[in-house]
């Protein structure tokens, strides 16, 4: 005769499969931003192309998911969240093998879209099996759950990378998605509750290609730019710029918005979405620079750079005990204002690198620089949410991620085109050229700094626990 599990066992096991099951999503569709930056230079040769012009496939990428996020909530509230996130995994799946046959820089560049696509439900849909599944005490907890595998998953990507596309073919580093993903739909089904909301009103399906439409005129006149076609690439940004603006200010009269830019009246949530995509930008430039440095800078193999630039993942690890203490002692203001400053800090040694600094140098700036880059997502990603209302969360998250997508992918275009733009048409960027941008990064990432000090007190306390006994 068997026994059932007593509620809190199982409540405890639920508590863990469910951050796992979504973990898989995350850390598949945040490999896949980076994971090909280790194998640029193979790839650029089966190609026939620059390597630094290869940095399409990242951004592509990275633009797909960005694209498509507005619609994943719609989509999880009419199917149903579980239904969806299945969906989103088995899509992505297909989307990776296909990356993997791809024989030339536009159908690969076209199989990247297909493969945003699925990454772009996997990410916000994700968040909300998270939301749904802690209570709001536990935010911070649910937050870094989320945010391991988000900062991981950009920093071990060019390790992964950099070992199948020494040690195999680069061809692999999208073939491993595939039982990944198998493993992450089984999970899904097996362990993920169904929820759908009644009511779900229709989708504004002109204001999503509207939006889409400027949003990829922007990413190509930032990408025309990096050609050194200065006056193509100014005329696309501004034409891309005007139709952003357009949109927003005409279609925000339509009762269902695709993207709801009423949460910005929230003041957490619009701290935590402009000041930290700001951050973004410069933080996740990293991950696409550090190997492109290593490599065509110093000539080191793949294996090598990739396995280099991973150790910055042992930073999130280190810090994902203290943050909420540095959150309860700090507030959210200070910590991100400060931190900001730390992270900045800490991209300027890279600039002193070169080929026979010993690798526990670099390992220590790498794992120093990871540190402040988890402790920095996974206080903004808190705060997005901190003060958001339960009704709300569908669209915050798919807003909120949307945002972080663009951040990224942004970081990567504004890093290819400054390595482009100072090396010169057609020539590869040497170190020193790499100096120059990492300095640009480092104040990027800088300038959100003092905006983060406006935050007022209130802001998320509930969430934060300002103020209350760090023991």
């Amino acid at each position: 005769m068997s026994v059932s599990s007593p509620p809190a066992r199982r409540q405890g096991f639920r508590r863990a499969i469910i951050p796992l099951t979504v973990a898989v999503g995350f850390m598949m569709e945040q490999l896949d931003g980076t994971i090909i930056t280790t194998a640029l230079p193979r790839m650029a040769r089966d190609f026939q192309v620059s390597p630094v012009t290869l940095n399409i496939g990242v951004t592509a990428y990275l633009l797909s998911v960005a694209l498509f996020i507005p619609v994943s909530g719609w989509i999880a509230d009419r199917l149903g969240m579980r239904r969806t996130y299945i969906c989103a995994l088995a899509a992505f799946t297909v989307g990776s093998g296909l990356c993997g046959l791809a024989t030339g820089i536009v159908g690969f560049g076209a199989m990247r879209v297909l493969q945003g696509m699925g990454g772009a439900m996997m990410t916000p849909v994700g968040r909300l099996i998270l939301l749904r599944s802690f209570d709001k005490s536990e935010l911070v907890t649910a937050m870094t759950y989320m945010t391991v595998p988000v900062v991981i998953g950009p920093m071990a990507g060019p390790a992964l990378g950099g070992l199948l596309t020494q040690y195999l073919s680069w061809h692999w580093i999208f073939y491993v998605n595939v039982p990944v993903g198998i493993a992450g739909i089984l999970l899904t089904w097996a362990r993920v509750e169904e929820f759908r909301p009644r009511g779900v009103p229709p989708f504004d399906w002109g204001g999503f290609c509207a939006c889409g439409v400027a949003l990829v005129i922007i990413q190509a006149g930032v990408e025309i730019l990096g050609m050194h076609e200065s006056m193509a690439g100014a005329s696309m940004l501004v034409i891309g710029i005007v139709a952003l603006t357009l949109f927003v200010r005409t279609r925000q009269s339509h009762p269902y918005p695709p993207i709801d830019l009423s949460l910005f009246r929230i003041r957490s949530f619009r701290f935590g979405v402009i000041c930290g995509g700001i951050n973004r930008i410069g933080l996740n430039s990293i991950g696409f620079l550090l190997p492109l440095l290593l490599q065509l800078g110093f000539g080191f193999s793949p294996s090598h750079s990739g396995l280099l630039t991973f150790t910055g993942s042992l930073g999130t690890v280190i810090i994902r005990p203290l943050a909420g203490r540095l959150l309860r002692r700090f507030g959210f203001g200070r910590l991100l204002a400060v931190n900001s400053v730390i992270a900045a800090g800490l991209i300027l040694p890279l600039t002193l690198l070169v080929p026979q600094t010993p690798s526990y140098v670099i390992v220590g700036l790498v794992v120093s620089l990871g540190i402040a880059r988890g402790l920095q997502f996974t206080t903004l990603n808190t705060l997005i949410f901190s003060d958001m209302p339960a009704a709300r969360l569908s669209r915050s998250t798919s807003l909120s991620g949307m945002a972080q997508q663009l951040s990224m992918g942004f970081g990567v275009s504004f890093s290819a085109v400054l390595l482009q733009f100072v090396a010169g048409p057609g020539v590869l960027p040497s170190a020193h050229v790499f100096r120059v941008v990492l300095c640009c990064v480092s104040l990027v990432t800088l300038l959100a700094g003092p905006a983060f000090l406006l935050l007022r007190p209130e802001d998320g306390a509930d969430v934060s626990g300002f103020g209350s006994s760090t023991d």
